[in-house]
């Protein structure tokens, strides 16, 4: 148990793993807006333009005042004011940014592999994130910064993001979320304003029910009450850089879970995750959350539900207007809206016993892809992705773009 605390941050990440533009919307380098890193910081100059890829970024503000980040990518032979392919906007899932689309070779990483077969490549960070840039009037310091769960990320961070994308390109847009990305995604689509700018979605490790997770750390968490633990011990941000949150963690393994093997008590068994680029993979991760959005994912589990933040009957009635907090009614998601899936048979997070329950609420017939041995992390980082899952996606979005009546610039992408 030496190691633990040097090992747990990767592994959490894979747990539960009006728009305001600058001048016309684009920039790249400095700028003098308060919420905006320097070039030097930013996500496009880290990871994306040193491999030879055009990249923009841009500031979207939600209703309730948070500025996210928004990076567009072009292929290393495209010109990035000048997009001719379909719009689609990759959402990342918890404990994660952006960034999680180029954390491999530009033949591994999503991102890459879209913008080169010609998409417009769109990139989503949630509030509280290393990328986005914070709120037009809250600090981070303060409690009321951190008051949201993955319900204001799907209802106001996704849906502003896909307003602003929308604007700029006037094209419906293709979504692809990855775990808590794809609870975004669904809970999102139930809301008809928002179904309407969407073209199609891809979910990786799909997930509206956690009741049938099975990764043992992850039911023990649950069971001690973490969430509240956490809440006693004054915080309301989730940070596991820090000391207090790895020890806390590292407390409720030591004889009571086997964390011998970390990874696979938290996520289920990978296949082909590549384990050597694990001290890369934590110079960009974890990225901070809110406790409250870790009680949210707590309560699915524990009630076996997919609704709105519980925040028990008195409060709920005054909120919602009646005891139980609704439902996001997977039914309202348009049977017209085109649907791609992939699961794996080793996700103890994304179990397969839940994905069915969440087919068999949806009205429409999703595209499924199944992969045996593919556990949570390996929709993401698998060294054989590009084969096994992003050949089929593509293939789908492609199958979509011909299908359609407005193909823009009649390129697949």
């Amino acid at each position: 148990m030496d190691k633990f605390p040097a090992i747990l941050p990767p592994f959490l990440i894979l747990f539960f793993s009006f728009s305001l533009s600058l001048s016309d919307g684009y920039f790249t380098g400095n700028s003098s807006h308060p919420g905006l890193t320097s070039q030097a910081d930013s996500l496009c100059a880290q990871l994306i333009e040193p491999n030879g890829y055009s990249c923009a970024e841009y500031i979207v503000q939600t209703k309730d005042g948070y500025l996210l980040a928004l990076q567009r990518v072009s292929s290393r032979s495209g010109d990035i004011r000048v997009q001719q392919g379909r719009p689609v906007l990759l959402q990342h899932g918890l404990f994660m940014a952006g960034d999680a689309w180029f954390l491999d070779s530009t033949e591994q990483s999503l991102g890459f592999i879209l913008a080169d077969q010609g998409f417009d490549v769109w990139v989503g960070n949630v509030r509280g994130t290393r990328w986005s840039h914070g709120h037009t009037s809250l600090s981070e310091t303060e409690k009321e910064f951190w008051e949201w769960s993955w319900q204001e990320l799907a209802l106001y961070d996704l849906a502003e993001m896909l307003n602003y994308i929308n604007s700029v390109t006037s094209s419906k847009i293709f979504i692809v979320g990855h775990s808590q990305g794809t609870i975004m995604s669904l809970a999102a689509l139930t809301q008809p304003d928002i179904a309407e700018m969407v073209e199609a979605a891809a979910l990786l490790c799909p997930i509206s029910y956690l009741d049938h997770v099975s990764a043992p750390l992850v039911l023990r968490m649950v069971a001690v009450h973490l969430d509240q633990m956490v809440l006693g011990l004054g915080l309301h941000q989730l940070n596991f850089r820090s000391d207090v949150l790895v020890n806390l963690v590292d407390s409720l393994c030591d004889g009571h879970v086997d964390c011998t093997d970390f990874l696979s008590s938290v996520t289920g068994q990978n296949c082909c995750f590549n384990k050597t680029r694990m001290d890369f993979y934590l110079e960009y991760e974890p990225h901070p959350s809110s406790v409250k959005n870790l009680r949210h994912l707590f309560q699915m589990i524990r009630q076996g539900t997919f609704s709105r933040y519980d925040y028990g009957i008195l409060k709920n009635l005054l909120m919602y207007g009646q005891f139980k907090p609704p439902a996001f009614d997977l039914n309202s998601i348009p049977k017209s809206l085109p649907l791609w899936m992939s699961y794996g048979g080793n996700d103890a997070l994304a179990d397969v016993t839940d994905v069915q329950h969440t087919l068999e609420e949806l009205t429409s017939n999703p595209e499924l892809l199944y992969l045996e041995n593919y556990g949570h992390i390996d929709f993401l980082l698998s060294i054989n992705a590009n084969r096994d899952v992003y050949d089929h996606m593509i293939g789908f979005f492609r199958m979509e773009v011909e299908a359609s009546p407005f193909d823009r610039g009649g390129k697949f992408g």
